[in-house]
């Protein structure tokens, strides 16, 4: 796909979703993080949440409060989490056609969690059709050498090649590996 065919696109999903967002209002902050890797454009927008609860200022706990474990979460805050490729991504052993998606993260109480690419996007909060699942993939944690207030994701090169995509929150970083299908 060409950059102006992209450009296009992305420009359509970013339009087609204003209607949506102007019906519902969004509590936290929004951010579109995205790295040119490999000679493609990956981009992710996403709400971003704090520790401290918008109305009350009040810590919250987050992995396993906030954000429950064994449930599917939105990766974020308001609509879903939505990620775009200009390429083909290989994520864990699963192809991922260039386009839009949406993300969605499951964490577990022993500290595993898998990241949810979804073919479904354009979701307000959680509204989740597991049936539109494109894939379930492991993620790493690690611990955050400084804890993280408000939630962010990065998309950056990898060490090897290809990029990473992280999540961190509180005192956590979940990350997952993907090459750019050639």
């Amino acid at each position: 796909m060409n950059r102006s065919k992209f450009l296009l696109i992305l420009t359509l999903l970013v339009l087609g979703g204003l209607p949506l967002m102007a019906q519902q209002k969004r509590v936290s902050p929004h951010e579109t993080v995205s790295a040119n890797l490999d000679g493609s454009r990956v981009i992710i927008v996403y709400g971003r949440p704090y520790t401290k609860a918008p109305k009350t200022g009040e810590v919250r706990k987050i992995w396993g409060g906030l954000v429950p474990y064994g449930k599917v979460w939105r990766t974020g805050s308001d609509e879903a989490t939505l990620l775009i490729t200009q390429k083909p991504l290989v994520i864990g052993e699963t192809t991922v056609p260039a386009g839009a998606y949406s993300l969605y993260t499951l964490p577990n109480e022993d500290g595993t969690a898998k990241l949810i690419i979804n073919k479904q996007i354009g979701q307000w909060g959680t509204q989740y059709d597991e049936s539109q699942d494109l894939a379930r993939v492991d993620l790493k944690k690690s611990d955050l050498e400084k804890p993280a207030d408000q939630f962010t994701m990065a998309v950056a090169k990898g060490a090897a090649g290809g990029g990473v995509i992280k999540l961190m929150w509180e005192t956590t970083q979940y990350t997952v590996d993907f090459t750019i299908q050639k």
